[in-house]
């Protein structure tokens, strides 16, 4: 974390200088917005986080709730989220305070006595290493908590607006702010009131019921499995052995149970398979109590038994898998024609089983990529034609993560003897542990994502796919680090400069590099803002072969190593070398000729490029930023 650029800080660096619409910024809900987001479930919050990154943009977030949500039913935190949740600042905090799964046992019936259960593998959880960062389990509303804490500190000193349910909406598009949102209060002295905020965009992120999606005609479509579920949050005290470990059971008696231990060490929540449903149930299922759930828990787990002492939470569904047609306003009649205004995220566009533990983690990528597009499009970095990507590129991932979501919660509906081989369960689960990790996400060639003609330079990281971090060196201070964890949710592009195996800071591939990004007309860095620092939009790092000892930081090129802040102080921490016990050319497969690997702001490979290809690389970006900045016009 860098601060005192701008002068000594003495409090808490993460509470960012209050700028833009965050000065003096209003209590009440004002009348017009450049985003209005319906919804603070993770979508809409990290959507909100991303935004308020951005100084000069109104983003408001409304709630229906009359507060903050007390407990969620989300609570599978998958690697590829904590990887977004480093660069909005509060991983390793999350971490200490979440359960953390490292394996996961599966128990079968017992082939002596079909009538127990036994303990027949215990898989690790990422054998592969696919992620520094590991499996977690926490509660959806510390996510939101967490997401509010980082809007708060913003330089717009976000917080959700509570108490507005939506009500309905109408889009002009000739307006200069073409959506107009009515909202209804849901308490107070003004409960039953309603209300008219305009506003440029909008993001419906308020759940599987959407009102938004309703208003611009998406159609949900999909299909019911007639098998339902009992899920509870309880601690008891019981004498399975495995209570503290994520685990897969499957009786005799044909029932199954997936549990899941709880952050805090005594909670756990289980999935209690409650059968197939007949089609004309009508949801009579949903009537079960928690007393029959907990005594299905108890069949199942014989030998064994548990005595649940309380009860945080419980529910009853059907399983489901429901996607919607798109994911914005723009009818497939009208696409080209018109710029989406009206966007749809998280379970308002996809739903599924709870199982798979992907709902909240896909749909934090849904916000995770609308909200940087939207920050561009405002701020004049990107044109309007950016918005189109969104419907483009998550409706995809979506329809993989519900394919995925029938495979698993079918074999988990199974019963034992319906398996024709015995470890087909948890072979799945090993063989495809990538997916529900949220690394198989990859996107297709678009005006984001260049074509993979020189992936061969930098094989470890696949256009399209994360960026897999790697460990490196710090030149400037010899400090050892992870490169990826550098690239926060501030909105920037990232290039990675790898360079080729001359000495550092002889002319070069890497010294020809600089000077085109530094100084040439097709450059991206031309278009930053000429009161902006020159890194303000383009985040470019260095990353040299040899060790960092080797590495005589006065040759290192200037830019690399730019003026910022106020008083034009240098940046030293933008040159990196390779780290001798863990050579991230070796790990990523980096071409020693070198390589520029290009980073979105949602930490997605965009290019891969040799150095002297300057041309391709101006070319590329020519397509996504905007001629001419311009500022976002709305009153704060």
């Amino acid at each position: 974390m860098q601060f005192h650029h701008h002068g000594y800080v003495s409090g808490d660096p993460r509470i960012q200088p209050a700028a833009g619409v965050g000065v003096d910024r209003p209590r009440e809900l004002p009348d017009v917005v450049d985003v209005l987001i319906i919804g603070t479930g993770p979508a809409g919050m990290i959507a909100a986080a991303q935004l308020s990154q951005f100084p000069d943009i109104t983003t408001r977030i409304v709630e229906r709730r009359p507060g903050r949500l007390a407990i969620g039913q989300a609570d599978g935190i998958q690697a590829r989220s904590v990887e977004t949740f480093q660069a909005f600042g509060f991983a390793q905090r999350i971490i200490d305070e979440a359960y953390r799964i490292v394996e996961m046992a599966f128990w079968k019936p017992d082939p002596d006595d079909p009538s127990r259960i036994i303990r027949t593998a215990r898989p690790v959880d990422d054998p592969a290493g696919i992620s520094e960062f590991p499996h977690l389990i926490v509660n959806q509303a510390r996510v939101l908590d967490y997401f509010a804490e980082f809007m708060k500190n913003s330089p717009t000193r976000m917080e959700p607006d509570y108490g507005f349910e939506f009500s309905g909406l109408r889009v002009d598009d000739d307006a200069e702010y073409p959506v107009a949102v009515t909202l209804t209060a849901t308490g107070g002295e003004h409960e039953g009131q309603q209300r008219v905020v305009r506003a440029k965009y909008v993001v419906g992120a308020d759940g599987a019921r959407s009102g938004v999606r309703e208003a611009i005609g998406c159609t949900m479509k999909g299909d019911h499995a007639n098998h339902a579920w009992g899920v509870m949050d309880v601690v008891a005290v019981t004498d399975f052995p495995d209570i503290r470990r994520k685990c897969a059971i499957q009786s005799g008696s044909g029932g199954s149970i997936l549990l899941i231990p709880r952050e805090g060490g005594h909670l756990f929540r289980m999935y209690v398979d409650l059968g197939e449903t007949p089609p004309d149930d009508r949801g009579a299922v949903r009537s079960t109590t928690i007393d029959q759930i907990i005594a299905k828990a108890n069949e199942i787990l014989s030998p064994y038994t548990l005595d649940v002492r309380n009860v945080a939470w419980h529910s009853v569904y059907e399983v489901g898998h429901r996607l919607t047609d798109r994911f914005d306003d723009v009818r497939p009649e009208d696409a080209g024609t018109r710029t989406p205004r009206v966007f749809i995220t998280g379970d308002a566009c996809h739903t599924h089983s709870a199982k798979a533990g992907q709902g909240m983690n896909v749909s934090m990528q849904d916000g995770f990529n609308i909200g940087w597009k939207l920050g561009h499009v405002l701020e004049g970095r990107s044109p309007e034609t950016l918005l189109a990507t969104y419907s483009q590129e998550r409706q995809v991932v979506a329809k993989n993560l519900i394919d995925f979501d029938k495979q698993w919660s079918t074999l988990m509906a199974k019963r034992p003897e319906e398996f024709e081989d015995p470890t087909e369960l948890e072979d799945f689960y090993v063989r495809t542990a990538e997916f529900p990790a949220g690394f198989m996400t990859q996107y297709q060639r678009s005006m984001l994502v260049a074509d993979d003609a020189h992936q061969g330079l930098a094989e470890g990281f696949p256009i399209g796919k994360r960026f897999k971090s790697a460990p490196v060196v710090r030149v400037c201070d010899g400090v050892p680090l992870h490169l990826g964890h550098h690239a926060t949710a501030d909105g920037r592009w990232r290039i990675y400069v790898f360079a080729d195996e001359a000495e550092p800071g002889a002319a070069s591939g890497v010294t020809d590099f600089a000077q085109w990004i530094g100084s040439a007309a097709d450059s991206p860095l031309a278009t930053t803002p000429e009161n902006a620092d020159r890194d303000a939009w383009f985040d470019v790092k260095v990353i040299y072969q040899q060790d960092h000892t080797a590495v005589d930081i006065a040759r290192v090129p200037g830019e690399f190593k730019p003026a910022v802040g106020p008083f034009g102080l240098t940046n030293y921490e933008l040159v990196y070398a390779a780290d001798p016990a863990s050579d991230i050319f070796d790990l990523r497969g980096i071409d020693r000729a070198g390589a520029v690997v290009v980073v979105r702001p949602d930490q997605y490979v965009a290019a891969v490029l040799p150095l002297r290809a300057t041309a391709e690389l101006g070319q590329f970006f020519a397509g996504i930023l905007a001629p001419a900045p311009i500022r976002a016009t709305a009153a704060r």
